[in-house]
């Protein structure tokens, strides 16, 4: 009983810790797409302000309608779209404007409140609402419904959610003054520098610097917190580290690395060589520390978030003045040099046998699937690229597709188009926000290991590929050979044998025998944006045969392909399309292929092995 018990707490912090990652993924999902729209503001700010580069009182009277409502709105339409697509984003930055107009302070907290909840309040009325709608009635009940029940959010906002989030701004904003004034602000990055690795990054600056940052900005000018996350130091020290006293792969690929990330601001790139000798993360915590120290000593500070974290966007978001770029440089410095010192010390005293710097990235892939909160089950990335293009008819257009649609995924298409370019396809190679992804046909969207499951939720129809790594996957040589191969062979010789494949494979899925009944315990009618009423009524025909028939203890609902559990216990029910896709991305569920979600045969033999 002990060791059930101590598995069980085990599973329940596992269950925490995952939930606050998703919930820091969220956060920071709102802001990286806008991080253009902050950008504009600090450069506007620091060219346009009484104080700045090319003081201009006209032009300065943009910089506080963005702070107060451009940007906001943004974060708030962003949250909303991510519950409900537009739809969502619109009721969310209705129901922002009462936080807004109900405060005198940049209101970021309450966008990030407001959006989401707007987005679910009209999603969850929307499903209520339209089974019970009459023909001819669809638009006149959305258009009002999202306008009523953005007004009704929008007051709730005003006088009860606008006043708490102020306070707790406040609250908040004092705390961090008080940590600054008695110095103590270098501890953050104690914290800061492993949550980085952690893939925390993204969450701690946008979800919660970012913010406080801003409000201390439009306060004194610049703000030390927009720093913290952001400062290239410590990941430049340990990779300077690895150039000089490194060995193999790790050794030979640090100069590179150290080009990327310190100018083009990708510090994901730095964190498995940090993986491959744990005893590095006191490096890069000491010269996160020092570093911010430095700035703290200085009176260092930004105008905006630098985005991505590059020497160039700190340079560009620093506030004029010769003394503030000897601040804001002199942290880095420091920051690098003593990351360096405590790196080469562990480097050299380190006898062990060199890591493969592969085996380490793998880990960080792992690592990062926990931070977003998904599972290795879920990604297709044991699929050979060539076995998952053979179930395409064509491909016209391959994107990368990553949170924040930029960073790593623009040198993963980099990488990619170079080599279909020498490989003589004609083949566009774009990235993307995977929030920006449209399911259209001939795509093939290729995305890192914990990103797939989102990836096949919004694109469907597409063809899907994973990887470890955007910056080094051996897939991409499996992907341009095999669009090769597909090219030379034609899509006229290799469509029937496809079609032909896919009615055997059809035939065989459908055979309730290959389908262990007694493990079944929930049952998923799988739709996509072409069958969402047919998923809808097959699954409440179902349930309802279901229940005459006695069988009462299967829960039956319907859900897109990203939201599928992948487990045994599952039985997914969909259209041959859609099963295909289900098949490449989940390995544990099972999969009742049929012809017509509403009225299948198989659906009467189902019921009766369920009795």
């Amino acid at each position: 009983m002990e060791a059930v018990s101590k598995t069980d707490a085990k599973k329940e912090k596992t269950s925490i810790k995952t939930k606050v990652q998703r919930l820091g993924s969220k956060l920071s999902g709102m802001v990286m797409p806008n991080i253009g729209a902050f950008i504009a503001w600090g450069l506007i700010t620091a060219l346009f302000m009484d104080s700045g580069w090319l003081p201009n009182a006209q032009l300065a009277k943009m910089i506080t309608p963005m702070v107060t409502y451009l940007l906001p709105l943004l974060i708030a339409f962003t949250g909303g779209s991510m519950v409900d697509e537009h739809r969502g984003g619109v009721v969310g930055a209705i129901a922002t404007m009462g936080v807004i107009v109900g405060t005198n302070i940049p209101m970021f907290i309450g966008a990030m409140i407001m959006g989401p909840l707007g987005g679910w309040c009209i999603k969850k009325f929307d499903a209520w609402a339209q089974p019970r709608t009459k023909q001819g009635f669809e638009m006149l009940v959305n258009n009002f419904s999202a306008g009523i029940l953005g007004m009704l959010l929008a007051i709730i906002g005003f006088f009860g959610i606008g006043p708490v989030v102020s306070g707790l701004s406040a609250a908040l904003a004092v705390g961090v003054d008080w940590i600054i004034k008695r110095n103590l602000i270098p501890l953050a990055n104690v914290f800061i520098e492993p949550a980085k690795i952690l893939f925390l990054n993204n969450a701690i600056n946008q979800g919660i610097l970012t913010p406080l940052g801003i409000q201390a900005s439009a306060e004194a000018g610049k703000s030390i917190l927009f720093l913290l996350e952001p400062d290239p130091g410590p990941g430049l020290g340990v990779l300077l580290a690895f150039m000089f006293f490194g060995k193999g792969s790790a050794k030979s690929s640090a100069s590179g690395a150290a080009i990327i990330h310190f100018f083009g601001g990708i510090h994901e790139i730095y964190f498995p060589y940090v993986l491959m000798k744990p005893a590095l993360f006191l490096s890069v915590i000491a010269g996160g520390v020092s570093g911010t120290f430095m700035f703290n000593l200085l009176g260092a500070g930004l105008k905006a978030s630098p985005s991505p974290g590059s020497i160039i966007s700190i340079l560009l978001m620093t506030p004029k003045g010769l003394g503030n770029y000897i601040a804001v440089l002199s942290g880095v410095a420091v920051a690098t040099a003593v990351s360096f010192l405590v790196s080469m010390v562990i480097l050299k005293r380190d006898k062990s046998e060199d890591t493969d710097l592969a085996s380490s990235q793998a880990k960080l892939a792992n690592m990062k699937g926990s931070a977003k909160g998904t599972s290795d089950a879920s990604a297709a990335s044991t699929e050979d690229a060539r076995a998952i293009l053979s179930t395409a008819n064509e491909v016209n257009h391959i994107i990368f597709a990553c949170d924040a649609g930029m960073g790593s995924s623009a040198m993963g298409a980099s990488i990619l188009r170079d080599k279909v370019k020498k490989a003589g396809l004609d083949l566009s190679v774009t990235n993307t926000a995977i929030n920006s992804l449209k399911d259209e046909p001939g795509l093939l969207v290729v995305t890192q290991d914990e990103l797939a499951s989102r990836a096949l939720q919004k694109t469907p129809s597409a063809v899907h590929v994973a990887v470890e790594n955007f910056l080094n996957s051996p897939k991409y040589d499996e992907i341009v050979t095999g669009l090769k191969t597909k090219e030379v062979s034609g899509t006229v010789d290799s469509a029937p044998k496809a079609d032909d494949d896919t009615k055997k494979e059809t035939a065989e899925s459908s055979n309730l025998q290959d389908i262990d009944v007694s493990k079944i315990k929930v049952i998923d009618f799988i739709h996509h944006d072409q069958n969402v009423g047919s998923a809808t009524m097959g699954r409440s025909l179902f349930k309802d045969n279901m229940k005459k028939s006695g069988v009462t203890n299967i829960k039956v609902q319907h859900l897109s392909v990203g939201e599928v559990d992948d487990e045994s216990e599952v039985l997914v029910i969909a259209s041959r399309d859609t099963a295909k896709r289900i098949k490449l991305s989940f390995k544990n569920v099972q999969v009742l292929v049929v012809d017509n979600l509403m009225d299948a045969p198989e659906y009467d033999k189902l019921i009766a092995e369920l009795k």
